[in-house]
């Protein structure tokens, strides 16, 4: 059971003592203060989740105790009062109160507000902590969002290795970010003046490394998906990689070529070797060291942080006011699965984010992706159907039109996409 602390201020001690009676029998905690002026000092070292508040007192009213706390970082107020009538109440609401409850009070009442007024500041301060948190991140803390022990992890091996020449192998399911710490690798090492120059390993020619090479020099060549790397570029990459050196067409002497290699997989590379996929002397030269990113599923701890990251970007983006991580959105957060990993979370927020625009939907609406047939709201059928059709363009075009990969891109089963493709009224091989 949720234990709230409550601070009761009444100058009259029978109705004091009652209140406190009614509060402990509900299993909270109450202090009792007979003078309004006090209530400052006892916020700071009691910290209530709610004060509950007579109106007529001597020295301050509640009223006054209401305007004097106004701006400050107080919990929110509920005013009591004998001598309550429609004009106060409406008064005190406009200074701020939460609520306003009439002598004589019915006791059931009284604690549903007390229990709404303090569930609401312990959600407000909670978003407050996780927006402080995510100002507080810098260098890597900032790119790799994440206090759970795996995110640390990571983040100490790679300070550790930052520096250093020998390749990275970066593992992880899709949408773990690999591309990501690749490019943050780059950032925190002596190459960060230099190029960054990433690349599908699935996509280049034998010839065509040379020429890679040689943009990347000075800085890093990263190498995505290399376990689909061609079985005739691998010999020359295995050669760059132990000599730093490139034959250009028409050329009988090797170039110098000062790079760095960090390629990723999220394919067993054991399997990638046993099936003829992946040369096994390659592999050892691209593992010299190995960073393992972990699932989000297996780091949930982290999914407020990053779900506070992403809502910050996208309402910047959409110049709207972040919304706020509710307790229901928070427990939807974390009884998904996330197939899609932090990619999928990242689309979910921004589908938060155009939801909050229009003032309607929550993160699980959101998580379960647009219904376009069930919103009410003017004009947002439409804004929906826009972005949708905006995302999966793109995820169309840059994966050349692949739809599994389209599909886990998007972080959505490839029967979904194709309905949407259909509902959307898209032509797939226009956009190719």
């Amino acid at each position: 059971m949720t234990t709230f602390r409550i601070l009761v201020i009444d100058d009259d001690r029978m109705m004091r003592n009652s209140l406190v009676d009614l509060i402990e029998a509900r299993g909270w905690t109450a202090k009792p203060l007979a003078r309004a002026v006090e209530a400052e000092r006892w916020i700071d070292q009691f910290q209530p989740d709610v004060i509950l508040s007579d109106v007529r007192m001597p020295e301050m009213s509640g009223m006054e105790l209401l305007e004097s706390l106004d701006g400050v970082a107080a919990p929110p107020i509920v005013l009591i009062s004998a001598h309550g009538d429609i004009p106060m109440a409406v008064e005190a609401m406009n200074h701020g109160a939460y609520s306003f409850v009439e002598k004589p009070y019915e006791p059931k009442r009284l604690l549903t507000i007390l229990a709404h007024a303090a569930d609401q500041h312990r959600m407000r301060n909670s978003n407050q902590r996780l927006r402080q948190r995510l100002q507080e991140l810098s260098g890597l803390d900032r790119v790799l969002v994440g206090q759970s022990q795996p995110m640390q992890r990571l983040r100490e091996t790679m300070a550790l290795v930052a520096d250093s020449d020998a390749s990275v192998l970066v593992h992880g399911e899709t949408g773990t970010g690999k591309d990501l710490v690749a490019h943050a690798l780059h950032d925190i090492s002596a190459r960060c003046d230099g190029p960054y120059v990433a690349v599908n390993a699935a996509q280049f020619s034998a010839e065509q490394l040379p020429a890679l090479a040689r943009s990347a020099a000075g800085g890093t060549l990263f190498l995505d998906e290399i376990c689909a790397c061609p079985i005739d570029v691998q010999p020359r990459l295995l050669r760059l990689i132990e000599t730093k050196e490139i034959l250009l067409p028409g050329e009988s002497l090797p170039e110098k070529v000062d790079l760095r290699v960090i390629s990723a997989t999220n394919e067993s590379v054991e399997k990638a070797v046993e099936e003829g996929r992946l040369r096994r002397d390659l592999l050892y030269r691209l593992d010299t060291f190995g960073l393992n990113l972990v699932p989000l599923r297996e780091r949930l701890d982290d999914l407020p942080l990053l779900a506070l990251r992403f809502l910050n970007e996208f309402a910047t983006a959409y110049e709207t006011p972040v919304p706020d991580i509710s307790e229901a959105d928070l427990a939807a957060l974390m009884a998904h699965e996330w197939p899609g990993n932090v990619r999928e979370l990242r689309n979910v927020c921004e589908r938060r984010v155009i939801f909050a625009r229009h003032d309607t939907g929550d993160m699980a609406q959101a998580m379960s992706g647009p219904v376009l047939d069930t919103l009410d709201k003017p004009g947002l059928r439409e804004a929906v159907a826009a972005f949708e059709r905006q995302m999966i363009s793109r995820a169309i075009q840059s994966h050349q039109g692949k739809m599994d990969d389209v599909a886990e891109h998007l972080g959505i089963g490839r029967r979904t996409l194709n309905e949407k493709i259909v509902k959307l009224g898209m032509d797939k091989d226009a956009l190719l």
